[in-house]
């Protein structure tokens, strides 16, 4: 069985701001409720997720001695 390959043409942390752009606009058409609080999480955790990918590539983080 052969792997399924797909080559991204945007940085994952690109990738996540994205989603969580969506999401929060999403969360904009739906009541307050569970299902709003939801997306908002959701939008958070990929934003987190974006900052966290962002600081674990920059340049002066140093691998453990």
């Amino acid at each position: 069985m052969e792997r399924r390959r797909v080559r991204q043409t945007q940085s994952l942390e690109d990738r996540l701001a994205q989603q969580a752009e969506r999401l929060r606009e999403q969360a904009k058409e739906v009541p307050p409720g569970i299902e709003r609080e939801q997306l908002l999480r959701r939008a958070r955790q990929a934003e987190t997720g974006s900052h966290m990918s962002e600081w674990l590539r920059s340049p002066g983080l140093q691998p453990p001695d």
